[in-house]
């Protein structure tokens, strides 16, 4: 980021940051790797994975206006996954969890087309737009900017979740 830094140049950096630790915690692994758990109850890697990348097509498609990817690109259909095509895997069971068995390049795909998307959007952004509130039901309000800041904060947690869970995998063999 040389010259000037704007609020749109450092979202377009902090969603870069979720896609490298996204691909930092996923790729090249077995599906085996990714629907490992450390313990009967805890997440996998495959769930964590879809899970960030479901939330933010959620929240992006919202305040964009548009349809979500996972509906538009029949994301839902590529992955066959026995929920309702509008889950996003928000309070899901452990068995839930459990049903989240995709191999590591369809999880990265679909990563992929929701990251594109998301960088479009905000690239496309006025300045001024990051003050528009966009969810009322919490005090204060949410503006554009905290929504968009708050999925890279939630991306980056998984991700991070996703990539301790590879690191105590890495140790076992």
């Amino acid at each position: 980021m040389g010259g000037m830094t704007t609020a749109i140049d450092v979202l377009v950096d902090g969603y870069g940051r979720v896609r490298d630790a996204v691909y930092g915690a996923v790729r090249a692994l077995n599906e085996e790797q990714l629907t490992y758990r450390m313990d009967p109850d805890s997440n996998s890697i495959a769930w964590l994975g879809w899970h960030l990348s479901r939330i933010q097509d959620d929240h992006i498609a919202e305040v964009a206006g548009t349809d979500q990817v996972w509906l538009s690109g029949q994301w839902w259909q590529r992955f066959e996954l026995p929920f309702h095509r509008y889950a996003t895997g928000y309070g899901h069971s452990s068995q839930e969890v459990a049903a989240v068995r995709t191999p590591a390049r369809l999880l990265l795909d679909y990563y992929d087309a929701v990251h594109e998307r998301t960088l479009e959007y905000v690239r496309g952004l006025a300045g001024d737009e990051l003050s528009r509130v966009v969810d009322e039901r919490w005090n204060p309000p949410v503006t554009l900017s905290v929504r968009l800041v708050s999925v890279i904060s939630d991306d980056l947690q998984h991700a991070g979740q996703a990539a301790f869970i590879r690191g105590v995998l890495e140790r076992q063999s």
